[in-house]
């Protein structure tokens, strides 16, 4: 019988811990109640809620897990590390030896900085084509996230104008867009910041064209500005570098997270030799930015991708998930638009402006164990096997069943 006693509690105490209960993206408000807010365990890829319900979990810590929750691998490699030295005066040699392995590893790459969350990151990025080029505007598309930093958060409150100032909106995959931008940005362009594809909420993704990521690059070449990708949702599911590099087209600086340390708390800024004396004269730093177990794990994830091919596996797992939603929902008279790749797949239904029936097709999932999201793009990681694949589509498709029976 699925239940959330324990849940319901736990949410009615947290109103009262912080300001307005369980904040920021991993907040449950605004799914389902069915959606438990918090869990007390998580393996491979499966999670355990407050009350023991069992879900095989397709947003993987919204990201953060590529490999499997609790890799033994990478587990080990961080308590090794963490019983030697972790977060101490100076920072242990580690940190130099994953920089140049980064280095060696990224196309683009010629130094790194490490830091601790995504926003880190893209600021940083930010921070650094405003020092090397000596010019302010950033062109961002319109909808992106890209943090919760003040330039960057999609919430207004507590947001100075100033804030924001220096900022050119465009749309993403639409080079017209782009070059008007640049253009209104005149003299003064200092980057253009993208994602490696569009993965807004609420929207469907789009890959980006071949013709608007030479664009970028080369507008940003003409006009003596940074091309910033924003790989800190991405990195790592696609190719073993930027992703871009994948559609051959290199940034100057790039930002990434999330999974690049399998969950252990890592940022990643590289840039290439153009951008080297900016990222050295801005300051930035954090006492926990040099810690050594979130290295030792991110340096035993890359030997893990690259031993276990990891990505092969996660592309694989997301294809047949895919191309089963698509039967089933067709079988029970339903249409989908899975959108972007099928490693960070995004699932809508046809003819549902207000996402009433994905907030219900994700509730009844959730009763059957799948964990879900009705409008924020999902991840795949390398645990997700045949056999939960099958199992996940065995009880998604009692959530469709019931679907039918709420909607006709």
């Amino acid at each position: 019988m699925y239940k959330l006693d324990n849940d319901f509690t736990l949410r009615e105490r947290a109103l009262k811990a912080f300001p307005n209960g369980v904040y920021g993206h991993q907040a449950s408000g605004s799914l389902s109640p069915n959606h438990p807010q918090f869990f007390s365990r998580a393996r491979g890829c499966r999670l355990w809620d407050s009350d023991g319900n069992e879900y095989i979990d397709f947003m993987c810590g919204y990201g953060t897990n590529l490999l499997g929750y609790g890799h033994p691998r990478v587990d080990d490699a961080a308590a090794r590390q963490q019983r030697q030295i972790d977060c101490a005066t100076g920072p242990s040699p580690l940190m130099l030896e994953l920089a140049e392995m980064y280095n060696d590893k990224l196309a683009h790459a010629d130094w790194t900085i490490f830091a601790k969350n995504g926003t880190d990151a893209t600021t940083i990025c930010v921070m650094t084509a405003r020092a090397q080029t000596g010019k302010n505007t950033i062109l961002i598309a319109d909808g992106a996230y890209h943090g919760s930093g003040p330039w960057c958060t999609p919430g207004p409150v507590g947001v100075t104008p100033g804030d924001r100032d220096h900022q050119i909106s465009y749309d993403y995959n639409d080079v017209s867009s782009l070059r008007a931008a640049v253009e209104q940005a005149g003299n003064d362009l200092a980057a253009i910041i993208v994602s490696p594809f569009k993965h807004d909420v609420f929207v469907d993704q789009e890959w980006p064209t071949d013709e608007f990521a030479k664009a970028a690059r080369a507008l940003c070449d003409e006009n003596n500005a940074a091309l910033i990708l924003d790989d800190v949702r991405c990195a790592f599911r696609f190719v073993l570098g930027s992703t871009w590099e994948a559609i051959g087209v290199l940034p100057d600086l790039c930002a990434m997270s999330k999974s690049v340390a399998n969950g252990y708390s890592l940022a990643v800024v590289s840039g290439n030799d153009k951008f080297r004396e900016g990222a050295g004269q801005i300051y930035t730093t954090g006492s926990f930015w040099f810690a050594a177990t979130s290295f030792a794990a991110a340096m035993e994830t890359i030997s893990v991708i690259e031993e276990e091919d990891s990505i092969a596996a996660i592309k694989a797992a997301g294809d047949t998930l895919r191309k089963g939603l698509d039967e089933q929902a067709s079988a029970y008279g339903f249409s989908l638009r899975q959108t972007g790749p099928s490693q960070m797949p995004l699932v809508l239904i046809d003819d549902d402006p207000m996402w009433e029936k994905n907030n219900f097709f994700c509730n009844e999932a959730a009763q059957r164990g799948v964990y879900m999201h009705p409008w924020h793009n999902m991840f795949l990681c390398a645990a997700h096997r045949e056999a939960d694949i099958a199992e996940a589509l065995e009880n998604t498709d009692g959530a469709f069943k019931a679907l039918k029976k709420q909607f006709g």
